[in-house]
């Protein structure tokens, strides 16, 4: 199977997160849900992902699941990519919304907004990665993260390819990405 024919027409969601005075979410970019994104093979699904991120300038890539609280990250954006299993995870704090992330979808979170594992199967397990040159912290919405967390969600770049679909693709139609 070639890079390119694993990915599938985009089929998105877009959701764009307020801040809820704990998790600041990002003011401007969407959260973006790429649901049957790609179409995995069955051996070695998740190198496959990676792969896929690395000709697109993600990099990075890391293999797991999603922490079971809710986290976010103030200085990158992140991609997971579904390689095994589904969960039930909660985007944008406590009065966010929550999403089924199923093998072969895509999840583009831009940074400051906040994901959470509500509950999964037992082989859940995602693909993960960052656009070039950004370094992910780890922020729960604790006092005192604030506001400097803002400050870094202002100024964290935008990537300049969709972790699919590389110079065209959802991302570039909905991230003022230039």
């Amino acid at each position: 199977m070639t890079l390119q024919n694993l990915a599938n027409p985009p089929n998105v969601q877009s959701h764009l997160l307020e801040d809820d005075g704990v998790i600041p979410n990002n003011p401007t970019l969407p959260l973006l849900v790429y649901q049957g994104a790609l179409s995995l093979p069955a051996n070695d699904p998740a190198a496959a992902i990676e792969s896929l991120f690395a000709a697109n300038q993600w990099g990075g890539a890391w293999r797991n699941g999603i922490f079971r609280y809710h986290h976010y990250h103030s200085t990158a954006h992140e991609t997971l990519a579904c390689y095994s299993g589904q969960a039930n995870v909660q985007f944008g704090g406590e009065q966010g919304v929550v999403l089924t992330v199923s093998r072969g979808d895509v999840v583009v979170i831009p940074a400051g907004v906040a994901h959470y594992n509500l509950g999964d199967t037992p082989d859940f397990r995602v693909a993960g990665a960052y656009p070039p040159g950004q370094t992910w912290d780890l922020l729960r919405g604790l006092p005192g993260e604030r506001p400097q967390a803002d400050r870094n969600i202002a100024q964290t770049p935008l990537p300049p390819t969709d972790p699919i679909y590389g110079q065209s693709g959802p991302l570039l139609e909905h991230w003022p990405v230039g």
